[in-house]
């Protein structure tokens, strides 16, 4: 009966928070107003810039934030205990991370659906533009390297889901030609894009497919090449031909896999087959690092990321039909995805416990169970041990409905694969616009093509991948990186967020984004003092030269902001 309550109770807490703190903001702080022409109306070009559906551009957004965050951080986020990381899901993504996404992507929407450079720029100076674009650009390229990989350890782990994963390409495909070039109603070609969808993962779960290696060539490297390609292309056509739908689709998908957990957490936890395993405080996990300030840079999708404000101010921004429905979007769809991670703490913390094979085949019960998958933190790090905790644990929720246990895997497995898909699409096309805005503002106007910029970011994330070898895991020497370079990103939208309210004459109410960036920065350059003391204690000289340079770039952004913030002229702005 515990994982009910934690389950209904933060369920109803975020359902509470949209209608309330969620409406405040976006009344009274932003004052979302439909004669605001949107930049997808006022700049349509039937590429980038589309007006949408708010369901549609709700679901795109959504798998596109969401990727794996949500999943892999709470994963390996509970090995401090269940409290901590449920405390932090919970309010930081009511406090923090749903007005983080609202914000940037509000801003975006009055800036021409320009990226968080550019209004940095804007509102700040030009300085600002050169950390952000900096930041931004580092961000989204260990993204793209490692998404590949992730989906390549994904196939491999679990080969059913490869089949209907690149079925979701002509799903996609023939949804968004129903949907916008027959003019069809969009609620019967969905229902038949989703039945397609789930008839796939059935014939994968009796259809496997497992890429063989090709000379010296591993599959995870021949995936990672495979998926590149992919993004190139599916990064450089119209956005609701492939990227829009199939997002959509996933957002269904995901619907669909949440109801089944919900469910499942409800007859396990009736039935008295399942409760919380996991210690609700385990401070001093063996060989982890401190709760403070890792914990808030190990979970950030679920409770607040800086991907998410490129994804608001990239894609999202020039997609929105109207700008109340930034409140939907934007709000809501954090607490959606905060919704995700409470299920997946739900699957580590107890499902986990219902059952779970070691290696040498014998079979673990209760917090057995969770000590023997959690013993220690390098046990618990690694990506395939990560997604295979929240694979079991679900698994054997839904066994308890009576779906059987392979097939469970199959479902999760193909929701997992297909949310770093959309990730990976997401990132290619927002670090073209990264690029292409960068060579305008410098002038670079005969190379500016979304060919060549689109090249640039694939050709870039693919000398990542394979800097190491051939088997595409090179961007695993910069992921130590990713959570700081992550977290600070966060910071720098909600300063550049302050900033603009406090420039608009709104009193105090720069504040809803001021103290939250105030937080994030804290624990983020102390994680970044403590990376740079153990890097050079390892003699990691690429990562001391890295984060070294992201350490100088967050004290270059809060001396810009500070004194930005502490200007006496409070006039309007520009796009205001």
């Amino acid at each position: 009966m515990d994982a009910i309550a934690l389950m209904l109770v933060s369920f109803l807490g975020y359902i509470v928070a949209y209608h309330t703190y969620g409406k405040f903001l976006a009344k009274k702080i932003f004052r979302l107003s439909s004669d605001r022409t949107v930049p997808s109306v006022a700049q349509e070009d039937g590429l980038d810039y589309i007006p949408t559906q708010k369901g549609i551009i709700f679901g795109h957004h959504y798998t596109s934030i969401a990727g794996t965050g949500p999943i892999v951080g709470p994963a390996i986020g509970i090995i401090w205990g269940w409290i901590p990381a449920m405390l932090w899901i919970f309010l930081g993504s009511i406090f923090m991370g749903a007005v983080h996404d609202f914000g940037s992507l509000v801003l975006s929407l009055r800036n021409k659906g320009e990226s968080l450079s550019e209004f940095a720029a804007r509102y700040v100076n030009s300085r600002l533009r050169y950390i952000s674009f900096l930041i931004i650009f580092l961000e989204l390229l260990i993204i793209i390297a490692i998404f590949g990989l992730i989906i390549a350890v994904i196939f491999k782990l679990f080969p059913e889901s490869v089949f209907p994963v690149w079925c979701e390409i002509p799903i996609a495909l023939g949804l968004g030609w129903i949907i916008y070039k027959r003019g069809k109603n969009v609620i019967l070609p969905t229902m038949a894009a989703v039945t397609l969808m789930y008839m796939t993962v059935i014939i994968g779960h009796y259809l496997p497919l497992n890429l063989p290696d090709f000379g010296s060539l591993p599959a995870t490297g021949v995936w990672t090449l495979i998926l590149l390609a992919y993004a190139f292309i599916a990064s450089t056509i119209p956005v609701n031909r492939l990227l829009q739908p199939r997002d959509y689709i996933n957002a269904w998908q995901l619907f669909i896999a949440m109801g089944l957990l919900v469910i499942g957490v409800l007859g396990s936890g009736f039935s008295g087959k399942m409760e919380i395993v996991a210690p609700a405080y385990n401070l001093a996990a063996t060989g982890a690092p401190p709760i403070l300030p890792f914990l808030f840079i190990t979970i950030a999708c679920g409770a607040i990321s800086g991907f998410h404000c490129v994804v608001s101010s990239g894609t999202t921004s020039k997609q929105l039909a109207n700008e109340p429905d930034a409140l939907f979007v934007g709000y809501g769809s954090m607490l959606m995805e905060a919704a995700l991670a409470t299920l997946v703490i739900i699957a580590v913390a107890a499902g986990i416990g219902m059952a779970y094979e070691t290696a040498d085949g014998s079979i673990l019960t209760g917090s057995a169970a969770w000590q023997e998958h959690y013993a220690t933190w390098a046990a618990s790090e690694g990506l395939a041990s990560k997604i295979n905790a929240v694979v079991i644990g679900s698994a054997n929720m839904m066994e308890s409905i009576l779906i059987p246990k392979a097939l469970g895997i199959v479902v999760i497995g193909v929701f997992i694969a297909s949310f770093a898909g959309t990730t990976l699409d997401s990132a290619t096309r927002i670090q073209r616009y990264v690029i292409t805005e960068l060579f305008r503002d410098i002038k670079l106007v005969k190379i500016n093509n979304r060919y060549v910029t689109t090249g640039i970011a694939v050709a870039t994330a693919a000398g990542l991948a394979f800097t190491t070898g051939a088997d595409g895991k090179g961007a695993l020497t910069l992921w130590p990186l990713f959570g700081a370079v992550n977290q600070l990103l966060a910071a720098l939208a909600l300063l550049v967020i302050s900033i603009y309210l406090k420039k608009n004459r709104q009193g105090f109410a720069f504040l809803v984004t001021a103290i939250p960036c105030l937080i994030i920065l804290v624990f983020t350059v102390w994680a970044l003092f403590l990376n740079q003391i153990s890097f050079i204690e390892n003699k990691q000289s690429l990562l001391i030269f890295l984060n070294g340079l992201v350490f100088l770039l967050s004290l270059w952004m809060v001396a810009e902001g500070a004194i930005t913030i502490l200007k006496l002229d409070p006039a309007k702005i520009e796009g205001g």
